[in-house]
């Protein structure tokens, strides 16, 4: 499991708590760890989820050319590399395994949910603020970790399946767990030097996506059971 900061990040965690845990403890993080996860409820939400890439690089990007430092660019590059390969080729995998046809790959219906939080990361992106690109990265990532690295999940053996069980392990490695670390620990080194304005700022933005993150796991049942 993560280790949490007492700083500015646990601060911003700490103020979204009830959609964080209400996330970690998801009925789709209990089945995708059992392998119950239903086709249609992982085909919707990784379709979906496959269109926020463009945004994600977009706000990486934003957050890289906005960096007080020149060592914050570098993980960041780092991680926008892993971005485009590693988990690329799980999507395009899973679509294969999951009969999804091309124009659903590339071009679906966007549901409301996806869309809210494409626009979360393009103003934070646009915004070309550090804190705020953080922050909605923080989250981004830093909730997928918690849910994916849970003690008691870790115990269990994984998934058969590898479009089951490579979710799991995306988020929860050595490597995903350092980069969470940092995205926490730079919100930890900026947050002090931040107006009260633009600490509010870079709070509504964390929020934000906490519950958009929570709408979204919410959502993927809805549309597939409604």
């Amino acid at each position: 499991m993560s280790t949490i900061s007492s700083g500015f990040a646990e601060q911003l965690r700490q103020s979204s708590i009830s959609d964080w845990n209400a996330c970690v403890q998801h009925r789709f993080v209990d089945e995708i760890f059992a392998g119950t996860l239903d086709d249609a409820v992982l085909r919707r939400y990784l379709v979906q989820d496959y269109q926020f890439i463009n945004r994600f690089v977009a706000l990486l990007g934003a957050a890289i050319a906005s960096a007080d430092r020149f060592a914050p660019r570098v993980t960041l590059s780092q991680f926008a590399a892993m971005i485009t390969s590693d988990e690329n080729t799980y999507f395009l995998r899973s679509f294969d395994a999951l009969g999804v046809p091309e124009p659903e790959r590339l071009a679906p219906s966007l549901t409301p949910q996806t869309q809210a939080f494409q626009q979360l990361m393009h103003e934070a992106a646009q915004s070309l603020n550090y804190a705020n690109c953080i922050a909605v990265l923080a989250v981004a990532e830093g909730l997928y970790l918690d849910w994916a690295d849970q003690p008691a999940k870790q115990q269990l053996p994984l998934p058969v399946r590898f479009e089951h069980a490579e979710w799991i392990t995306l988020h929860a490695n050595d490597f995903f767990r350092s980069f969470v670390a940092w995205l926490r620990s730079e919100l930890d080194r900026v947050g002090p030097a931040l107006s009260d304005a633009a600490r509010a700022e870079a709070a509504g933005y964390f929020q934000r996506a906490v519950q958009l993150e929570r709408q979204f796991f919410d959502h993927v049942y809805v549309y597939v059971y409604a």
